[in-house]
């Protein structure tokens, strides 16, 4: 899936879409090929920011409380995205999905995990988007 992922990225990037990468979503992915030891990968999502052909967003303070707003949402309505313990990178993402377009701007946020995405914003699966 690598090799899928990186081309369905450079499709994504030739037609001059934006691709931005919340830093949640930076963390969640480089922890992952940081254990597995996965350097290559490492390297080239490193490049990719560092290029400037993936912008990356740091979390902010809006964001944040908006997350809290729908962590506390998705309890209340019986239907966490994470633990009870757990920081919940999901409704992080979400949050920063929410808050980061201007108007006029399609957001939509590329996941392996639609169900808890899609109730607090607009999120495909990636395979999906073209």
């Amino acid at each position: 899936m690598p090799d899928r992922c990186r081309h369905w990225i450079d499709g994504l990037l030739a037609r001059g879409v934006d691709v931005i990468v919340p830093e949640v979503a930076d963390y969640e992915v480089r922890r992952e090929l940081t254990r597995v030891g996965a350097y290559p990968s490492l390297h080239r999502l490193n490049q990719l920011v560092a290029t400037g052909r993936l912008s990356y967003a740091p979390v902010t303070t809006a964001e944040w409380r908006q997350a809290a707003a729908f962590w506390a949402d998705a309890r209340a309505r019986g239907l966490p995205t994470a633990s009870q313990d757990a920081l919940d990178s999901d409704v992080i993402l979400a949050a920063c999905a929410t808050t980061i377009s201007q108007p006029g701007d399609l957001v939509i946020v590329a996941t392996m995990n639609v169900g808890h995405l899609a109730r607090y914003c607009d999120a495909r699966l990636w395979t999906s988007i073209t």
